[in-house]
């Protein structure tokens, strides 16, 4: 398993659009991805769990990754909220 800490940049928060092209980037690798928050912790391959999560603008998160490719997918995952996730 590797994890990596990052914060939510775009205003908008963690909202339909940007999580919608987090979640099928996500699905592209094998490994399983975990967003945790707080007591928090939401499949980030699920739309509806990220949804669920509320996660907003200045939040800090732990994103987590365990599966064969696991590092490809944390590098992927911390680019892509890093730049605002395409909002930024």
């Amino acid at each position: 398993m590797v994890s990596k800490k990052v914060k939510i940049i775009n205003e908008q928060g963690f909202h339909m659009r940007p999580a919608n092209d987090f979640v099928r980037e996500m699905a592209k690798f094998k490994s399983d991805i975990h967003l945790v928050m707080g007591e928090k912790d939401v499949n980030g391959k699920s739309i509806m769990n990220i949804m669920a999560a509320c996660i907003k603008y200045g939040s800090e998160i732990e994103v987590r990754c365990d599966g064969e490719d696991e590092q490809a997918m944390l590098d992927k995952a911390v680019e892509m909220i890093s730049s605002g996730l395409g909002e930024v």
